[in-house]
C-alpha cells in the first residue's frame, strides 16, 4: 500500500499562526501535526508516501521532511495549484499510486490509536474503499453518514440536518477505482471536488465501501482551541505510554531547569531550553527547543521554538509561535495567539 498526506489549505481559522507557514507544520507537543500522520503511515508499514503541497510556503514542507529518509519513509511531492478539494488532490496522485491500494491522511488530523489495524483490515479485504467514523458533538461541520444495521446508506457533506452524529474522519482507504469516480464529479458550491461526493458516487456505482470506528480519541486541529486540546491529549498519551515518567515531565537534551522553578506535568520541554528560577510551567504545556522561560507562569499552552518569555505575567490557553519575545515587569494575566517573529514589550 501507498500513502498520501494532504498538506495544503490556507489555515484561515489559525491566523496569524499560518501567515508564515502551512498549518500542518504547527507543532503540537513539540512535533509538527503532519508528522503524526507520517509516523502513523510508517508504523503501519506504509513507506511510499506522497505529500500534497499547495501555495502556502511549500518550501518549508520540503525543507522539514526532505526525501523522508530521516523519518524512515520515501517521499514524493505533488503540487496542487489551488485548494480545489480533497478529491481533486487525490486525483493528482494517480501516477504515483499506479495499481496499489492506498491511504489518504489529512495532515491536520491526529489519531490516538494509529492506523495499523485499519490498514491490515483493508489490505485483506476485497472492498473498494474503507472509511473511519467517529462520534462528534457538531456533526453539521463534517461529512456525516446515514447508517442502518451497520451498513452505510448515504454520506453527506456538512448537512444542515445531520442523519447521525457519526462523522467521516480525515483518513480514507481507497483503491485506484476512485480515480474513475473522481472524473465524474462536478465542483460543489464551494468550488471543490468533495471526497464525500466521490464516496457516495462510488456506492451509487455498486462498488463496495466498508467502515470502522475510531477507538480512543481523534482530533481535527482546525482551530486554536482544537490545537490546545490535541496538545493536552498527546501529553496525556505520552504519560500513559512511559510508565517511568511518573511526574509527567519530558525534558529534551541539554536543557537547564533551575532550582526554584516549578513544573507540573504533563509537560514537554524541547532541547537546549532554559527554565529559570521563579518560573511555573504546566500542566498541559509544551515548550519548544532553544527557548528561555523566566519569571512567568504558563499553563495549558504551546510555546514553540526559539522563544523568550521574561515576564511575571500568567500565560494561559495560548499558542506562541517561533522566535517570539515577551518582556514585562508587572503581574497580570493575558491570552496570546502570536505568529512567528512576534515581539511584545508590555
Amino acid at each position: 500500500m501507498k500513502g498520501i498526506i494532504l498538506h495544503g489549505g490556507h489555515g484561515t481559522r489559525l491566523r496569524p499562526l499560518t501567515h508564515t507557514g502551512p498549518k500542518q507544520l504547527l507543532k503540537i507537543a513539540n512535533k509538527p501535526m503532519s508528522q503524526y500522520a507520517l509516523e502513523d503511515l510508517r508504523d503501519a508499514g506504509i513507506t511510499d508516501i506522497a505529500i500534497i503541497i499547495g501555495d502556502v510556503y511549500p518550501e518549508k514542507v520540503k525543507e522539514f521532511y526532505g526525501d523522508g529518509k530521516k523519518f524512515g519513509v520515501n517521499l514524493t511531492y505533488v503540487y496542487q495549484d489551488n485548494p480545489k478539494g480533497i478529491a481533486h488532490a487525490i486525483n493528482l496522485c494517480s501516477d504515483f499510486i499506479g495499481n496499489d491500494k492506498f491511504v489518504v491522511y489529512l495532515g491536520d488530523n491526529i489519531l490516538r490509536t494509529g492506523l495499523s489495524s485499519y490498514v491490515q483490515k483493508f489490505e485483506s479485504s476485497s472492498n473498494d474503499a474503507q472509511i473511519l467514523l467517529a462520534e462528534v458533538k457538531n456533526p453539521s461541520q463534517f461529512g456525516v453518514v446515514k447508517i442502518e444495521e451497520n451498513r452505510i446508506l448515504k454520506i453527506i457533506e456538512k448537512p444542515k440536518n445531520p442523519p447521525s452524529n457519526l462523522a467521516v474522519i480525515g483518513v480514507y482507504f481507497l483503491t485506484p477505482k476512485i480515480f474513475e469516480i473522481i472524473k465524474q464529479l462536478k465542483p460543489s458550491w464551494r468550488g471543490e471536488l468533495e471526497i464525500t461526493e466521490a464516496l457516495q458516487l462510488l456506492m451509487d456505482n455498486g462498488l463496495q465501501i466498508d467502515h470502522d470506528y475510531v477507538t480512543g480519541w481523534w482530533k481535527d486541529t482546525g482551530t486554536p482551541k482544537d490545537i490546545l486540546h490535541a496538545n493536552k491529549l498527546i501529553l496525556e498519551s505520552l504519560l500513559k505510554k512511559d510508565e517511568q515518567q511518573t511526574d509527567g515531565v519530558f525534558v529534551g537534551k541539554n536543557c537547564i531547569i533551575e532550582s526554584g522553578s516549578k513544573i507540573f506535568g504533563p509537560v514537554i520541554i524541547g532541547d537546549n531550553s532554559v527554565i529559570s528560577a521563579s518560573s511555573t510551567i504546566g500542566p498541559y504545556t509544551s515548550i519548544g527547543k532553544n527557548s528561555h522561560i523566566d519569571k512567568c507562569t504558563i499553563k495549558n499552552s504551546i510555546i514553540m521554538d526559539n522563544c523568550t518569555v521574561n515576564t511575571s505575567i500568567q500565560i494561559n490557553n495560548s499558542i506562541i509561535a517561533d522566535n517570539t519575545e515577551i518582556i514585562k515587569n508587572d503581574s497580570e494575566e493575558f491570552i496570546f495567539l502570536l505568529g512567528e517573529r512576534s515581539k511584545i514589550i508590555l
